[in-house]
This record gives C-alpha cells, structure tokens and sequence, in this order.
C-alpha cells in the first residue's frame, strides 16, 4: 500500500535532519538552489491538448459510512483540447491542495509545487466530440492530484480522466475550501499487512471505494452528456489500493469497459469472482500482485489473491512487471525534485523516475487502446497460468 512508504519516510526524517545539521550549510545552500529551479511534468503523448477543472460532487443516495450525511468527494477531471487552443495553465496543487507537499523540516529535500510546470489548460474548451470515461483512483493515504502525469497522458490520448479523492482516506482532501483529513476507520493502520484483521478491513473499504469510483463515471456522464462517448463503458484504473477499487468497480459494473490495477493488492469479492471485462496487473519489482513475484520481492505476499482473481476472470488479462521500479514510481513523485537523502527513503526504485512513469503511461495507453477499440497489440503482455 502507498502507505508503506509514507512510513518508511517518517522513520528517515530524523536522519534527514541529522544529515542536514553534520553535513554543514554548503549542501543545504545547495539544495535551496536546485529546488527553485523549474521542472515541468512529463509531456503528455497524445495528440490533444489537456485541460482540467474540478468538482465536488454530492452522491446524495449514500450515507458516507465515514462521515456525517451522505458521501461527498473531490472529483478533478481531466480532458482532451483542440491543439489550437490557447490558454492559462493550472497550478499543479492550487490553493489548499498545496498541503500535500511534504511538511517540514523534510520539505526543504522536495521541490515546491509553485516550481512545477503542469501541462494542462485551466477549464479549457473540452474538444469537439465524444470521449471514453476513464475513472482514476489513487493509492491509499493519496491524493487523485498527485496522479496527473497519468490522468494529462490519458486525457491527451481521448479520455475524460476523473480523478477521485477518496474523502476520509486521504491523508488530504479539500471541500467546501476547507481541507479534510483522514480517519483511522477509513485509512486503516494495518492495511498493506496480510493478517486477517488487514484483509478484512481493506474487503470492507475497497467496496465503499469501488462505490466512489461508480459514482463519479455516472455523475461525469451527466455533466458532460454532450461529450462523454455512450457507446463505451467506463474503464477503472488505479494505484496501490485504488487499484484494487477499479477491479473491484469494473465488477460491479455490468458496462465496463476494462480495468487496470497498478501495484495494488487484490480486496473485495473480485478476488473470487473474477472481472469478465479485459484487465492488466501492472507491478513493482518487488511486489506479487501480477501473481508472478517480483525479482525483489522478499515475500510471497498477496500472491494467492491474483492468482485467484485471474482465475475467476473470464476477459482479456496483461500483467507486467516495470523493471527496478517500487511502489511510488507510479505517482508524481517520479516527476518532483527530491533532493538526496530524501529520495533514499522513499519507494522510488533504480530506475529513472520519468522513465518509469513514460513506460507505466505507455502501458496503460496501450492496453486501453487494445480493449476499447481492438487495436493491435503485438507482443502484449500475458499472465501466468
């Protein structure tokens, strides 16, 4: 789960501070030079344009189980634009949503937000024509922002990308310009563990999240009647434990049109019952979730939960594993400025942050391509039997 590394950070910070007060001024003097220097996102690959707006919408039928009154979510979409369009782009985290920048005294190692050139047009024209709804969920403890290399790659591509922040797990959501923290029922401390307990906690919250990830595709649909494209159904795609709510969202949704889970452990009853639309298991070196361990897995873990799952699956399935990746080269952070020793004690692995997510975009692209629109996929990726 994302969380491992959030954790594995906290457990560096007095390091850090350690290494900041022995090693002298000079690297730190050093540091504050290279962090103000601009670094932009990945360049979307698609031939559109990207723009974003953001809502936040009210599924009025559903009681939050986490919360007071009924559920309520920060959807961020992201959508194709004429490449003559013209415009302001967005800030990366605007306003409140800068809260999800590493807090001090850390924050000195991470290039700040305000650096970080964003690709994307601010409420921009959407493109004339009709779209696939792609419905993004993020790891736990993250935030749907800190995925828009993905989300503006698939946009550039001809999706209508909601992003969903999942409200009280989260580590930060902003509603009603105000920001909303985790809860400890939503966001449970032992999740990422293989204990019964753990299992059973993320089989109850995957389906609340798979709820979130339907509620948003059919909310999108009627925002954008104009522009979202009927004849194909939503396709789920998530990290970590959004991963796990896409499988689980594609199942329950007769008219899916594919889902992806990117290293995230399998919950809910999609373990047992399969997906019948096509999926990909994308993974880290050092993770099983394609049901093939990584060669730097240093268990098992999970492993028994894909094996089932493609098993009981009756579509198409692509799993692959990104050499020397871990678990945070599928977020944003593969495209921050991270400062040594910072970078050590988060999950990026040996590969090269933007070319693990140019290879993670390249994948996802591809197989959703092959299973919207049947294009040719030659050498693509299989499971184990």
């Amino acid at each position: 789960m994302a969380r491992r590394g959030m954790r594995r950070m906290r457990t560096g910070i007095v390091i850090l501070v350690l290494f900041a007060l022995l090693g002298g001024s000079g690297y730190i003097g050093w540091v504050l030079v290279k962090r103000s220097e601009p670094v932009a996102l990945p360049d979307p690959t698609g031939t559109f344009q990207v723009g974003r707006r953001t809502f936040e919408w009210t599924d009025t039928v559903r009681r939050d189980p986490y919360g007071e009154g009924p559920r309520r979510l920060s959807v961020w979409l992201w959508y194709p634009v004429a490449k003559s369009t013209t415009g302001r782009h967005v800030e990366y985290a605007p306003g409140l949503w800068n809260g999800l920048h590493l807090k001090s005294p850390i924050a000195v190692f991470q290039g700040p937000f305000n650096g970080l050139q964003d690709h994307a047009l601010d409420r921009a024209t959407i493109a004339p024509g009709r779209f696939p709804v792609v419905v993004l969920m993020p790891g736990m403890g993250l935030s749907a922002p800190m995925y828009a290399s993905l989300a503006e790659d698939l946009a550039s591509h001809g999706y209508l990308v909601a992003g969903v922040t999942p409200t009280y797990s989260a580590n930060l959501t902003v509603l009603d310009g105000q920001t909303v923290r985790s809860t400890e029922s939503a966001n449970p401390p032992n999740l990422g563990e293989t204990s019964t307990g753990a299992l059973e906690a993320g089989d109850h919250l995957v389906t609340t999240w798979a709820a979130d990830a339907r509620f948003a595709a059919t909310t999108l649909g009627k925002q954008l009647p104009n522009s979202v494209e009927t004849g194909i159904g939503t396709s789920y795609v998530g990290h970590s434990f959004g991963g796990a709510a896409s499988l689980e969202a594609c199942r329950t949704d007769q008219r899916c049109g594919a889902a992806v889970d990117v290293d995230g452990l399998q919950f809910g009853d999609v373990v047992t019952k399969g997906v019948h639309a096509p999926i990909m298991l994308l993974g880290a070196d050092d993770s099983c979730i394609t049901s093939v361990c990584g060669p730097d897995a240093k268990t098992d873990d999970g492993r028994d939960r894909a094996l089932s799952l493609l098993k009981a699956s009756t579509g198409t399935a692509w799993c692959a594993t990104i050499p020397g990746t871990r678990h945070f080269n599928f977020t944003d952070y593969g495209a921050y400025y991270l400062a040594l020793p910072l970078r050590k004690f988060l999950p990026l692995g040996t590969v090269g942050p933007r070319h693990a997510l140019t290879v993670m975009n390249g994948y996802v692209t591809t197989f959703l391509s092959h299973a919207l629109y049947r294009t040719a996929a030659p050498g693509a990726p299989t499971c184990a039997d």
